[in-house]
């Protein structure tokens, strides 16, 4: 341990860009609080700029996929081992992994035996399948740092000590989003309904959801053919799979293409398709009527119905514990289904309206200003609280 009076040392480990952001944002309310404190791990841009000293490049643990985990296992395996005997030799005040729970908590429960104190920042899906990690997690950490009350609840009746911190997409995305300011944003008609498609942030799912999306926007274009169509792309190839789906559907579709700029999009439009992920947090938190699509190989599918141990897979019905969002699984994801559920959204005010005061509420529980609670945690674990 560094020694009474002195700096407070922390060691942290973020293992992809929103991970980086999300533990950049804690350094920065760390700073406020302890001006002279030091960090060092494995830091994206982001957290270095934020003035944490990166030991190894974050890129090494981005790793996506069972296929890709497994062709990098043996080097993540030395990474860690490495990781283990650095933080074991200079012994931080306190270790604080951020996400990337795999490569984490592993290392995590290491430095707890070896008696320094460990927080995990950002739960696994603990509370949704594999319900019996919740050991491992109670033996790697001192405290978990939750971003739903629902995770919390969970840890709480499994006896492991967490704390609801909020969700830091809830403080910086405002309440009342602009809807005719993004359009004009994105150099779009100010005028007429407006749908958001948003077929997923990797090749795989837009690969499976694109068609779907596809076919359901020319299903409500016959019904309504004074609709407009937006489609954010997280991706380049996520572009390039998009733009092979539509050559492939061979419809024409008032159709606008955007790299990135999901936020924007979802904030443009009166209705919104998307596949199930944290950008139905970011939809919910705009607070723009959204359907929920989610599709995978069958075979994963037939292995996680055997697993998952929730109703809902949404984050918004899972947030509202209710059926909020109409939710399309596997074979429900059809051109009629969605197509009519859009319609829905946007023809039913009353639904409509309903959908968002439900959102606007769970925002605004959501909005605890997550760094600075977070930040007070990791000073008081790690016995400085007199920073707080």
């Amino acid at each position: 341990m560094s020694a009474a009076g002195g700096p407070l040392r922390v060691g942290i480990i973020a293992g992809e860009a929103s991970g980086d952001h999300i533990a950049a944002d804690l350094i920065a309310a760390i700073r406020e609080r302890v001006p002279d404190a030091v960090f060092e791990g494995i830091a994206g841009p982001r957290m270095q700029a934020a003035g944490c000293v990166s030991l190894q490049p974050m890129e090494r643990l981005s790793v996506m996929g069972l296929t890709e985990v497994l062709a990098h296992l043996p080097g993540l395996l030395a990474l860690r081992r490495q990781m283990r005997r650095h933080f074991t030799a200079t012994r931080p005040d306190i270790f604080v992994g951020v996400d990337a729970p795999d490569f984490n908590l592993g290392l995590e429960r290491s430095l707890k035996r070896a008696g320094i104190p460990v927080l995990q920042y950002v739960s696994p899906s603990v509370w949704a399948w594999r319900q019996y990690r919740v050991r491992k997690i109670a033996a790697s950490t001192d405290c978990v740092l939750t971003l739903f009350p629902f995770e919390e609840r969970f840890y709480r009746d499994h006896a492991v000590q967490a704390r609801f911190v909020g969700h830091p997409l809830a403080d910086r995305i405002a309440e009342d989003a602009d809807r005719q300011a993004a359009r004009t944003h994105l150099q779009l008609v100010q005028d007429g309904a407006l749908v958001a498609l948003l077929p997923g942030s990797r090749v795989s799912e837009v690969a499976r959801l694109a068609p779907a999306f596809i076919e359901a926007a020319a299903w409500c274009l016959q019904r309504r053919p004074d609709l407009r169509f937006i489609v954010p792309l997280a991706t380049a190839p996520c572009r390039e799979a998009f733009e092979q789906a539509l050559a492939d559907a061979r419809v024409e579709l008032p159709l606008t293409l955007l790299d990135g700029q999901g936020l924007e999009a979802m904030a443009a439009a009166d209705a919104v398709l998307l596949a199930s992920g944290t950008a139905t947090l970011e939809c919910l938190l705009l607070q723009r009527p959204l359907a929920v699509a989610y599709r995978v190989a069958p075979l994963t599918y037939r292995l996680a119905r055997r697993l998952v141990s929730t109703e809902y897979f949404s984050l918004p019905n899972l947030l509202a514990e209710r059926p909020l969002v109409k939710e399309f699984i596997q074979d429900e994801v059809t051109a009629e289904n969605l197509g009519q559920e859009v319609l829905n959204l946007l023809d039913n005010t009353q639904r409509s309206t309903d959908m968002q005061q439900q959102f606007r509420q769970i925002h605004a529980v959501l909005r605890r200003d997550a760094s600075r609670v977070a930040a007070d945690t990791v000073l008081q674990v790690a016995g400085r609280a007199e920073g707080v």
